[in-house]
């Protein structure tokens, strides 16, 4: 059975460590798993349907950042009453936050359907491959709600302390998701409807799974009758926390929406080449982002808890893992660009493995600046001042989105202005966040 962590005692480096690893191993597993199907689609359907599924990953990642903005959010709350042992607002929070972005999930899958040719026509998908791209959006929309039940759960336990359950129940997801991929794509032959298929089905057995292991296995997190109700107070909280959140999450990804927009007019080669190396640079960044919001977790318990000496010293030693982590993650990824590129898409294709090297060893040299980005990000968001991350945020997406336009529609720098703009965005972020650390009285980072 595992066991909620309680952040606020014991050794700073264990506990953060201890926490984060299991948020790590988790995405790392979704990040293989993405990379499984990038592989089993492009080595088995093609290059068309390839730049289909890798157009609509962009789109699912921002229209689930929508809900996981909105149950991070949450977690924040949930994690500030864990640390000031008030279970009562604990549970009464999981009440009213369930039903809001419940009601906000099922709102979001009607929406993309009814939307969803002028979505296709946003995205300026290409002509070849829009009737790809549409059935497998069809289908994966489907999964809009399962991606609800998994992320407020698995939130809502990371908030006490217990990042071990989520793992399990998306390491049994991505096995089975990897499973039907290889029955419906190659022996079944379903194509793209059979790809799509395998995700949402290992959605929902993640998301019910979870759900259905919270309440058995957490029997104090239960919401009961005389939890059922509406308190104002507790509402407002858990609307700024989960708003602001949300709409980080949200003008993020539809930054990078945008910039999806901007690689699609370059056409399937260059598409190609995006869609296999964003996940291969999202692979080895992911750590620290999960760093980021264990850390944030941490930050949240603590402060519920009015520990200040010990948010200082964990910021101390926060900077330090993620220094460490992104000078390492970043050489290698530079060093390995070419083979890394080649591995998904055969050596043959050399025009996409060109291009998508260039992209790898930009991004990857300038890894530290999404780093202290993201602790940015987790320390606002926990001392209940989500707003400054929205503001870091615009900056970054706002400079990246301006610049990439800009800088490709030059014809001595083309496609890779839009690379280039991507690291400036960030240390601008980290520039203007650091600042308001400062002007705020805050000892930073440092």
């Amino acid at each position: 059975m595992f066991a909620k962590r309680d952040l606020t005692q014991g050794s700073i480096s264990r506990g953060l460590l201890g926490f984060a690893l299991p948020l790590i191993l988790g995405n790392l597993l979704q990040q293989l798993y993405n990379l499984t199907d990038t592989w089993i689609v492009g080595r088995f359907l093609g290059p068309d349907a390839l730049a289909a599924v890798g157009s609509s990953y962009t789109l699912m990642t921002f229209l689930t950042s929508i809900l996981l903005g909105l149950c991070m959010g949450s977690s924040v709350y949930f994690s500030i009453q864990f640390g000031r042992r008030d279970p009562d607002r604990l549970r009464n929070g999981i009440f009213q936050a369930f039903l809001l972005i419940g009601f906000l999930s099922l709102l979001l899958t009607g929406l993309v359907y009814w939307a969803l040719d002028p979505i296709l026509g946003l995205l300026q998908i290409p002509s070849e491959i829009v009737a790809l791209t549409r059935t497998y959006l069809l289908w994966v929309f489907g999964g809009i709600l399962a991606t609800f039940f998994y992320n407020f759960f698995a939130n809502l336990l990371r908030a006490v302390g217990d990042s071990a359950s989520p793992l399990a129940f998306l390491g049994v997801s991505v096995g089975l998701n990897i499973g039907l991929d290889l029955l419906f794509v190659i022996p079944l032959s379903m194509g793209i409807q059979g790809a799509a298929m395998a995700t949402v089905i290992a959605q929902y057995m993640a998301g019910l799974g979870l759900f259905l292991h919270t309440w058995r296995t957490f029997p104090d997190l239960r919401v009961g009758k005389e939890d059922r109700r509406w308190d104002r107070s507790t509402l407002k909280s858990l609307m700024n926390l989960s708003f602001f959140t949300c709409l980080q999450q949200s003008v993020m990804n539809f930054g990078i929406l945008m910039v999806q927009g901007l690689v699609n007019s370059f056409g399937p080669a260059v598409m190609a080449a995006f869609a296999v190396a964003v996940k291969i640079d999202t692979l080895a960044y992911m750590p620290v982002q999960d760093f980021g919001n264990a850390f944030s977790t941490f930050v949240a318990q603590n402060y519920g808890a009015g520990k200040a000496g010990r948010i200082r010293a964990g910021k101390r030693q926060a900077v330090l893992w993620v220094v460490l982590f992104c000078l390492v993650m970043g050489g290698l990824v530079c060093l390995l660009a070419p083979r890394l590129m080649a591995a998904f898409v055969g050596a043959g294709a050399a025009e996409v493995i060109a291009i998508g090297t260039g992209y790898l060893r930009i991004e990857g040299a300038f890894y530290l600046g999404i780093g202290i980005l993201f602790l940015l990000y987790g320390y606002f968001r926990a001392v209940n001042r989500p707003g400054v991350s929205v503001v870091l945020t615009v900056c970054s997406l706002g400079t990246r989105v301006a610049l990439a336009y800009g800088l490709s529609s030059l014809p001595a720098v083309g496609v890779t202005g839009i690379w280039v703009a991507i690291p400036i965005g960030w240390f601008l972020a980290d520039a203007v966040g650091l600042f308001l650390l400062r002007r705020e009285g805050q000892k930073g980072l440092g």
